[in-house]
């Protein structure tokens, strides 16, 4: 029986194992996905077991989706371009990493039918998956991105990588047509983002990376203040979906049993 799980920490809110074992069920897959709370010193013993086949494919999440790279042989183009990996096989004896994450939101928002080609987008946060966002927003032609973070050198980290980003202060709301929220906050349900957003206006839209739990204090907030509001499910899935299709060599199906998954939790 192979052997896959989603590394993170914390890692008790993630639904992976549930989505990839009922697509491993659903397939007649002989496998089994896993959740494993890790630190950090524990990557290089958890990738040496990829090498020794012990460990057939691994997700990443928060925190780790930047400091796994260095355990990697290989990166993906994908994976190379954001500094970013959430998806981890071996191949040829090589440990590879890669990432779902780009296509993952770039479907959602197909999926969500939303257009965002010249659109002002604000995500809040700096964190592991914020370089597949704005690689998926540059792709799809917004007129501009704007990052806030709390700890402004870590949001400056990524004018390496995106040259014509522009960083705002925490607390200072740019004018947007979107706006994300990158941060892990909202995944303790009492947990709200210090942000004034009383003067943003309506019919924008408020999408949450977060989809567990189903609505955050940022997507309600959004929805009072007379916005479109979406959380990550759909980013969450399709990003799964990709790597199910890498793993395993075919591609499973999204039907309303994978979204009642994770919307019903």
């Amino acid at each position: 029986m192979k052997k896959y799980l989603v590394i993170g920490n914390p890692i008790e809110h993630s639904l992976s194992p549930k989505l990839h074992n009922y697509w491993i069920k659903t397939n007649n897959i002989d496998a089994i996905y896993d959740k494993e709370k890790l630190n950090y010193e524990e990557l290089e013993s958890i990738i040496s077991k990829v090498k020794k086949n012990e460990i057939h494919g691994i997700n990443v999440t928060v925190p780790f989706k930047n400091k796994i790279i260095p355990y990697m042989d290989q990166l993906s183009p994908e994976a190379e371009k954001t500094k970013s990996v959430n998806t981890i096989y071996a191949n040829n004896n090589q440990v590879i990493g890669h990432n779902t994450d780009i296509a993952g939101f770039e479907l959602s928002l197909k999926k969500l039918k939303y257009d965002v080609s010249g659109k002002k987008i604000l995500i809040l946060g700096a964190g592991g998956v914020v370089p597949s966002i704005i690689f998926a927003l540059n792709r799809m032609n917004v007129s501009k991105i704007t990052v806030t973070n709390r700890t402004k050198e870590k949001a400056e980290k990524l004018k390496d990588l995106f040259k014509e980003l522009i960083l705002a202060d925490w607390g200072n709301v740019s004018d947007f047509d979107m706006i994300i929220n990158a941060t892990s906050v909202g995944l303790n349900t009492n947990e709200k983002i210090d942000l004034d957003l009383s003067k943003v206006g309506q019919n924008k839209i408020f999408y949450d990376v977060i989809y567990n739990p189903h609505e955050t204090n940022f997507l309600k907030m959004g929805k009072e203040l007379g916005n479109r509001a979406e959380n990550g499910k759909f980013m969450f899935i399709y990003q799964a979906h990709q790597a199910f299709t890498i793993w395993h060599k075919l591609m499973p199906e999204i039907n309303d049993e994978v979204i009642n998954i994770v919307t019903n939790d």
